[in-house]
């Protein structure tokens, strides 16, 4: 083995990695990460700090930085530094440590470390710990906690900035003030009125739909309908009349199914019994097909003549099959009349005969139609070399 070969092999290269897990630094200084060397950690730490001065994720990069520094200064001839910060979301949870593995696995794809020290304000060590330790050793962990005096005057401050947030802050107002509020309100009415005997009933009801509403996200529900009321905007004529074609197709198909099921009901009269229902499967077809044809046939329709319409407006070449479709399909309704001929006692399979013979020779008729209409308006359909060539193999 060359000596360029075993330097290489007993070379460390070691990362000095800090883990912001709640994603502060995209959501309070709008940084990208990963972040990778001094001065662009520095930057970002500076950035961060100015955005919120008791962000102890700054802290935390500061102190790597001052590691880093510390240890490029004693760093041996076979040792190679660098820093780096990777963040989370602020959703926390499985979100957050996904994208902390996919930052990790870019920044190892960039540093190939092989081993880290990681830097965290004290608080995430638990949840990215085993994260980095799948990937790389970790070889040392420095926590990094905020000293806080514990003076009486620092203690009423803090006191008094939080409680003054549950009372300005209306994220937090209505469960601290708000609900309590509420309870004290309607114990004073049920005072008034010499009722405390059902207080309880009362309190434990409000306090049940409280939980429901916010356990549901009954609320934002609430909120985001409001807001999608305030800026909905109706679409597009024809796609209305598309809409409103297929709730009036699908309509006409189940009350069709339903008339079917009563023209069986009205017509044959069977015992529960698989047997009895399977010997007379054909006549139960055929009243089912002529109680619903009309109106499966109708319901279909109505839909393809409202996709129809859209596809006209749109200039699409699908319009001129879906033409010839309708046409077929309303044919199909002698078929069905004869079908049920042929199912129900005494058989005339006359009429299916001559349905299906007309129905072949209509489709024809329709193919030939829109094959001429199709080369005299080409200039019509606003058309894809893909339409084009799905419109001709079809």
């Amino acid at each position: 083995m060359s000596a360029e070969g075993t330097e290489q092999k007993q070379q460390k290269r070691i990362l000095i990695l800090c883990i912001d897990r709640d994603g502060d630094l995209g959501t309070k200084a709008e940084i990208k990460t990963p972040l990778i060397g001094k001065e662009a950690n520095l930057n970002a730490a500076v950035a961060l700090a100015l955005k919120d001065p008791e962000e102890p994720d700054a802290n935390a990069m500061f102190e790597a930085i001052r590691v880093y520094d510390r240890l490029r200064s004693e760093a041996k001839p076979e040792e190679i530094f660098e820093i780096a910060t990777i963040s989370g979301s602020e959703l926390g949870g499985v979100g957050a440590d996904r994208k902390i593995v996919a930052e990790l696995g870019e920044l190892m794809d960039s540093f190939q470390a092989s081993e880290v020290i990681l830097v965290t304000d004290g608080y995430s060590d638990e949840a990215v710990l085993p994260l980095v330790e799948s990937r790389v050793p970790v070889s040392s962990i420095r926590r990094i906690v905020v000293k806080h005096s514990e003076s009486i005057e620092e203690t009423a401050a803090i006191f008094t900035r939080y409680l003054r947030m549950l009372m300005e802050n209306p994220r937090y107002s209505r469960i601290a003030l708000g609900l309590p509020g509420l309870l004290l309100l309607i114990l004073v009415v049920f005072s008034i009125f010499n009722i405390l005997y059902i207080y309880w009933i009362a309190f434990l009801f409000v306090l049940s739909a409280f939980l429901l509403v916010k356990g549901f996200g009954v609320d934002k529900t609430f909120k985001n309908f409001i807001q999608w009321m305030r800026e909905y905007s109706p679409p597009p004529l024809p796609v209305q009349i598309s809409t409103f074609a297929t709730f009036a197709g699908g309509l006409c198909i189940t009350i069709g199914v339903y008339l079917g099921w009563t023209s069986i009901a009205n017509n044959i009269s069977i015992p529960f019994d698989l047997a009895a229902w399977v010997s007379n499967l054909p006549i139960v077809l055929g009243y089912f097909i002529r109680g619903s044809m009309d109106l499966l046939v109708i319901g279909v329709c109505v839909i393809l003549f409202g996709r129809a319409i859209l596809w006209y407006f749109e200039r699409d070449i699908k319009l001129l099959r879906n033409a010839a479709l309708i046409v077929i399909i309303a044919w199909s309704r002698w078929i069905l009349e004869g079908t049920a001929d042929v199912l129900i006692p005494p058989e005339n399979p006359s009429k299916l005969v001559f349905s299906v013979i007309v129905g072949i020779l209509i489709g024809i008729a329709s193919f030939l139609v829109v094959l001429v209409i199709y080369r005299s308006a080409k200039g019509f359909f606003a058309k894809s070399k893909e339409q084009v060539e799905e419109f001709e193999e079809g």
